[in-house]
């Protein structure tokens, strides 16, 4: 499969959207809220962040953005001590 534009994307259905997901973006990190954690991915020209609830134990929201400052969520996760400079 390859990978759709971002507007595609949005018109997917939900199942679809998870196949995406699985098969054709790159896991790039996670972030933690009180009643679940959010996964983010990239999908070649465009981000996808997956929302899933720990309280109802299933995935809440997929949303697909280009937009850079949605990665402000992220930023304060990121550490340079990790690339051993």
């Amino acid at each position: 499969m390859k990978t759709p534009s971002i507007s595609d994307f949005k018109r997917y259905s939900f199942d679809k959207k998870c196949n995406v997901v699985t098969s054709n973006s790159n896991y790039l990190m996670q972030r933690e809220f009180p009643k679940g954690k959010a996964y983010l991915y990239h999908a070649q020209s465009f981000y996808i962040e997956v929302v899933y609830s720990s309280e109802y134990r299933k995935i809440l929201m997929i949303n697909a953005f280009e937009d850079y400052r949605h990665l402000n969520l992220y930023v304060d996760m990121i550490s340079l001590a990790d690339l051993s400079l």
